[in-house]
């Protein structure tokens, strides 16, 4: 088929290389525009984008779709389908209508649970036990078109960076299954029963808050981990903690309840287990304890 593919970070690569490999026409790919980063703030290209060089194939990169030119030039390349995969652009109709047979999308969640843009962090902070990737037609509505296919896979107790991984990769190989013939794959509608939004992650969201049950402040960490990371402050410093564990003591909420870094939660205590400090490399709590005194009965800083 001849495929225009439209998507923004890491999560989106692996369904780019996917296709390519399965023998399909790459026309063009659409990626969000290059983004100030680093300290020197110098603009660096999205992850796609990157991979779109390293292919040798066609990049755009408008600040929107909404341009009539940009359309005209979109539906000039007469693609069979297109391929979206966390784009981060809303997509004007004309553009879902130019393909011969639209937009399909790679959406990382049970749909229609967890429609959205933050499907695997709130998956993970609202407890669920699976997760997945669902194959659906893009229309006009956030994440509301009919469905092709799904995968489903168990939550555990994956990071959300280790369960975005995951889903690109089966999300990738779901995609060439369902190219491979459209027909066996019919678009469903989604149910009316079940649906959940998935709202941007808000920064503020990622301070740790101990008068909460010790396992959602286990699913936070594991939720912001690797962006944008669930922290506490200790006497002025941050710390964000990216692995931590629950145990069943006692204690107020924030108190260090003992010498080795376990803190009191609403209910439970949880014990950070990776450790990373303004500037510095991840480390144990045993290697930051050797360097930083954090005695029991202290408090973390509200």
């Amino acid at each position: 088929m001849r495929i225009i593919y439209m998507g923004t970070p890491d999560f989106a690569v692996p369904a780019l290389v996917a296709l390519a490999k399965a023998g399909h026409e790459i026309v063009a790919i659409y990626s969000q525009p290059p983004r100030p980063a680093g300290r020197g703030k110098t603009l660096r290209p999205s992850p796609v984008h990157a991979k779109a060089d390293e292919m040798g194939i066609e990049i755009r990169t408008p600040v929107s779709l909404k341009d009539p030119e940009l359309r005209d030039a979109f539906a000039a390349l007469k693609a069979d389908v297109a391929v979206v995969a966390a784009y981060g652009l809303i997509l004007p109709r004309p553009i879902l209508e130019a393909p011969r047979f639209g937009c399909l999308n790679i959406h990382a969640s049970l749909l229609p649970r967890w429609r959205g843009a933050a499907p695997i962090q709130r998956a993970i902070l609202s407890g669920d036990n699976i997760t997945g990737v669902t194959i659906m037609d893009m229309e006009a509505g956030l994440d509301t078109g009919p469905m092709r296919a799904k995968h489903i896979t168990p939550i555990e107790d994956k990071t959300a960076g280790q369960l975005t991984q995951e889903l690109a990769e089966a999300g990738a190989q779901l995609m060439v299954e369902v190219l491979d013939d459209l027909s066996q794959h019919p678009p469903v509608p989604q149910p009316g029963d079940g649906v959940t939004y998935a709202s941007k992650i808000d920064k503020a969201e990622s301070r740790i808050d101990f008068s909460r049950d010790a396992h959602q402040v286990e699913r936070q960490v594991r939720a912001f981990n690797p962006f944008p990371g669930a922290f506490f402050e200790y006497r002025g410093e941050r710390f964000r903690v990216l692995a931590a564990h629950v145990e069943e003591h006692g204690g107020r909420p924030g108190e260090l309840l003992d010498n080795s870094l376990l803190i009191g939660c609403g209910h439970g205590a949880i014990r950070p287990t990776l450790i990373q400090r303004a500037g510095k490399g991840a480390m144990s709590a045993g290697e930051l304890l050797r360097g930083h005194d954090m005695p029991a009965g202290s408090r973390i800083d509200a």
